[in-house]
């Protein structure tokens, strides 16, 4: 997955109180078994009437306030007593009374097994599950402890098993990452020192094509490019106020406004409106320009933009020569049929047809629709080929994504896709189905059958 071309160009708390300003027992939510406080706070709401009985719930004060008149006292659910009892029950362990504000209850001497398990609870979060619920809950059965631990044990040995796995993974994309810079890292040196020296015996070679497969790094992609693309401009008569100078103004202004090439896509799309006002300028050419001053200077850029469109494929769609056009659509779907006849069909029954999407993709290299590290690759191999590949990289686009096209049923939103493929293609499994794509058929080579669809458009012209 990787940025796009223009992107690297370019409920409040209900709040609830009491009349007497204590909120009662009875209206706090019950405590999970899951979190039992402290021992010392398993009293905190409990009260007991002089006779031993438990109270539900209750208040008074302690120690802090003072008792209430009897009025007030009969109205409030808190039973009365006087300062005297009220302070006598703060220092008894069994006295009645809010223990809130008072002493924790002395406890009995704990054992030392009991201390060294309390002790080992303590600092994780099993002491949380297995200690035992507040005496004003019920009691934990047997059943219940032993199910918690056993959920608690699941737990950790589930999180354990989770980071050892992500341990695992990191290690192994780091090894990954590792070999691929070292790969990179030797093509480098065989591009600079056997290959680039000798490019006119050592383009044509075979360890330089499986090289140039893998994709060019990125050092070598723009000294590449260059050689490949050659210059064989010729002159022709410019023409400083081309009409297309407001419209080319326009799309870059509008799609890479204030990126650090904005300036550099305005000479080289001006320069080329001047130097060939036949064509003038033709929305998707910002494309081109953007990617090539990706991996060159701006002069080597014009170059390569300038003999780069004067390729028949490109000049065709960017003076719009229909008959031409209609010989590559048509070509197109004769190699879809042939390797993805169930999709072909499909894609014509939906009425989606190749002038909705594949026009946008040969005018800008897939640089428009793909991530810029997949488009760059298709520019590679497209610098090798050739046009044929434009096609085969074409159709192996519809092979990665044969099963989410299928399931389309829209034409607006099977197009829509197609123009706009997912951020997170990768050009690994691109080139995977590309490399799968057959461009002959019928002991026909790609350029025997977009010649017969060319001619039997010229005759349809006539």
């Amino acid at each position: 997955m990787g940025p796009r071309l223009e992107q690297v160009v370019t409920a409040p708390p209900s709040a609830s109180a009491t009349t007497t300003g204590v909120i009662a027992p009875s209206l706090l939510p019950p405590l999970p078994s899951i979190l039992v406080p402290n021992p010392c706070l398993r009293n905190l709401f409990s009260w007991r009437h002089k006779d031993g009985s438990t109270g539900g719930s209750g208040g008074g004060s302690d120690g802090g306030g003072g008792g209430g008149s009897s009025s007030s006292a009969s109205s409030s659910p808190v039973p009365s007593s006087s300062p005297a009892s009220s302070s006598s029950s703060a220092s008894s362990p069994g006295g009645g009374g809010w223990r809130i504000f008072s002493r924790p209850p002395l406890r009995p001497p704990r054992s030392p097994d009991l201390q060294a398990r309390n002790c080992e609870l303590e600092a994780g979060s099993a002491g949380l599950i297995m200690e035992n619920r507040p005496t004003n809950l019920p009691a934990k059965t047997a059943y219940e402890q032993l199910k918690h631990k056993q959920e608690y044990q699941q737990m950790v040995s589930a999180a354990k098993k989770k980071e050892l796995k992500e341990a695992k993974e990191r290690k192994k994309a780091q090894a990954s990452q590792q070999r691929l810079e070292e790969q990179m890292a030797a093509a480098v040196t065989t591009w600079n020192s056997e290959i680039l020296p000798k490019w006119d015996t050592m383009h044509t070679h075979k360890k330089c094509r499986e090289l140039w497969w893998q994709g060019l790094p990125s050092c070598v992609r723009g000294k590449v490019w260059k050689l490949a693309i050659g210059n064989d401009l010729y002159k022709h008569k410019t023409n400083p106020e081309s009409k297309s100078k407001s419209f080319w103004r326009l799309t870059v202004d509008r799609m890479f406004q204030g990126g650090p090439y904005h300036d550099p896509l305005h000479n080289i799309l001006g320069a080329y409106a001047c130097y060939r006002p036949d064509v003038g300028y033709v929305q998707g050419m910002s494309f081109l320009a953007a990617t090539l001053l990706l991996n060159m200077d701006e002069t080597d850029a014009f170059i390569a933009f300038s003999n780069l469109l004067n390729r028949p494929a490109h000049m065709a769609f960017f003076r719009v020569d229909q008959p031409v056009m209609c010989a590559y659509y048509n070509a197109f779907e004769e190699l879809l049929v042939m390797n993805l006849p169930y999709l072909a069909e499909h894609l014509r029954n939906i009425e989606v047809t190749p002038d909705l999407y594949i026009l946008d993709w040969l005018l800008t290299v897939f640089s428009r629709p793909l991530p810029i590290d997949a488009a760059v690759r298709i520019w590679d191999v497209y610098l090798r080929d050739g046009e044929e590949f434009l096609l085969r990289a074409a159709i192996g686009i519809l092979k990665l994504y044969e099963t989410v096209l299928t399931n389309q049923e829209c034409t607006a939103t099977a197009a829509q896709f197609l123009t706009r493929l997912p951020e997170d293609l990768g050009a690994d499994a691109l080139f995977r189905a590309i490399a799968s794509v057959r461009t002959s058929a019928h002991k026909r080579t790609f350029t025997q059958i977009l010649q017969a669809h060319m001619d039997a458009a010229a005759s349809h012209s006539v």
